[in-house]
């Protein structure tokens, strides 16, 4: 069975499919390294879950 020769297109996007896969790989990369860096730095992690909380805020002076 023969295939058809690929189309020029096809190339191209292909090209453009591997830059944006380099992209993402690159953002995964980042957010996985600034998560590794705030857990290994130990600081307590909280967030704002609706409840009002005093040790998150700063005092007023």
């Amino acid at each position: 069975m023969n295939f058809p020769r690929q189309h020029d297109l096809h190339k191209r996007r292909m090209g453009r499919n591997f830059g944006v896969g380099i992209v993402l790989l690159g953002f995964v990369v980042i957010v996985f390294g600034l998560t590794v860096v705030k857990v290994t730095r130990g600081e307590p992690m909280q967030a704002f879950d609706h409840v009002s909380r005093p040790e998150l805020t700063e005092p007023v002076n």
